[in-house]
């Protein structure tokens, strides 16, 4: 057994190569990652610059809270764009249709853009999803508007980041070049999700994602990660303990100059 999966959670905020802020609760939690988007849109409206934002659909605790800064504050989203992380695929590699509930495109389009101002949020077109048919249309956009200004994210049962599942074959440089694509989920993937969305329905779980890349992850001037599951507990220690490697992808980060990640109550506690 790895030394670190032992840790408490004082000792894995000071061992930590991945920066881990142990939070109280799960709403401390994912009022952070609001308050860090909000923040950096904020700093840059007051500039009059653009903000571009890598967003996830897992977590979406933080969601609600962003809606309601975004509201209440009157921050206006006209000079933002944000680009969600992934969406499932049908086995034919497109798009699932945004009415399935599994489909990200459709929470976002419920849950947040329909839920904001319209007044304040913004246009259609700096909505971006990666697209199966032009994978590349999203980095290249990406690149054009100068990398994100901050991704918010989560980290996978294998440390995947995004949909980028671990390829051990791979050495960290060669991974951390891995741009925005269509893959095949991996079997723990899907075995997790099938618990989280669709109360262990393998068979019903998608097979195929188009992802962000983790190039366009690593190339974020701030990366905050938000955990709060049970088995989060060993995760987020290998994520900021672990060896650097393609096998565990978020360990990439251990070397971003901005990274940290967002621990509750429940992923903080020691899991062995």
């Amino acid at each position: 057994m790895q030394a670190y999966y032992t840790y408490s959670s004082e000792e894995l905020m000071e061992k930590a190569k991945l920066p881990v802020f142990c939070m109280d609760s799960s709403e401390a939690t994912f009022r952070k990652l609001a308050e860090e988007i909000v923040s950096v849109i904020e700093r840059n409206n007051s500039q009059g610059t653009r903000t571009v934002i890598i967003c996830p659909v897992g977590p979406v605790g933080h969601y609600p809270y962003f809606v309601s800064m975004v509201n209440e504050g009157r921050v206006s989203l006209k000079n933002c764009w944000f680009f969600n992380m992934d969406e499932y695929l049908l086995d034919e590699k497109t798009w699932i249709d945004p009415s399935d509930r599994l489909s990200f495109r459709g929470f976002m389009q419920r849950n947040v853009y329909a839920r904001i101002d319209p007044q304040l949020v913004m246009p259609e077109q700096q909505r971006i999803f990666p697209d199966p048919t032009d994978p590349g249309a999203l980095t290249a956009k990406l690149d054009s508007l100068g990398g994100a200004d901050l991704c918010v994210g989560g980290i996978g049962i294998n440390g995947h980041l995004a949909f980028n599942e671990p390829q051990p074959d791979l050495s960290p440089a060669e991974f951390s070049a891995l741009t925005t694509r269509v893959l095949a989920i991996s079997p723990e993937t899907r075995t997790a999700n099938a618990i989280g969305d669709l109360g262990g329905a393998i068979e019903d779980m998608p097979r195929y994602p188009a992802t962000i890349g983790i190039r366009e992850i690593l190339g974020a001037k701030r990366v905050c990660l938000g955990v709060f599951r049970e088995w989060h507990r060993a995760v987020v220690r290998r994520a900021a303990c672990g060896e650097v490697s393609a096998s565990f992808p978020v360990t990439l980060l251990q070397n971003h100059p901005d990274a940290r990640i967002y621990a509750n109550h429940i992923a903080s506690e020691r899991p062995v």
